[in-house]
């Protein structure tokens, strides 16, 4: 059985969990060219999020990518594969470090693009954010151990708040 989900109100400490596992990634990437994003709720403040931090490791290219991989495995990290998701390597933290999620993307990908945006939008409008923050309380209590179907059950918000028009880039 899966572990229950939850949401909680936004936390200010996300930001300092995101930078010491960070500060930690940044060091292994050493002589590599690699930017750290935080990404995904937690790094929204004031939305309520699964207190969970999602990272974004990003490399030029794909000739980067298995130097990076075995750095990351040197950390302690669990190469997951791309999870069903094209154009970024999922790792698994290591035990003991604060609870996060990395993912490991070239600087063209379509998943690290919409990353960015879908942050950056919930940034720019509190309304959207607030009304993201009701729709994952809910349905965090409908599916409160079944984490694929609340993931699921976001796509159809997430993909309206990518696909939206906008004034601003």
């Amino acid at each position: 059985m899966e572990k229950a989900l939850f949401i909680v109100d936004y936390d200010p400490t996300w930001r300092v969990t995101f930078e010491k596992s960070s500060g930690r990634i940044r060091y292994a990437m050493h002589g590599i060219p690699a930017g750290v994003e935080h990404v995904g709720s937690t790094a929204v403040p004031g939305l309520a999020a699964k207190p969970i931090i999602d990272i974004d490791l990003v490399v030029p290219s794909g000739a980067e990518l298995p130097e990076a991989i075995g750095r990351l495995e040197v950390l302690g990290y669990v190469h997951e594969g791309d999870l069903g998701i094209t154009g970024r390597e999922a790792f698994r933290a290591p035990p003991g470090d604060p609870n996060h999620h990395l993912y490991l993307c070239t600087a063209d990908s379509p998943a690290l693009r919409a990353h960015r945006l879908f942050r950056d939008r919930l940034r720019a409008d509190a309304s959207l954010a607030r009304r993201y923050a009701e729709l994952k309380r809910c349905l965090a209590t409908r599916f409160a151990t079944d984490r694929d179907a609340y993931t699921e059950a976001k796509t159809a918000f997430v993909r309206e708040v990518l696909a939206a028009k906008t004034s601003w880039k």
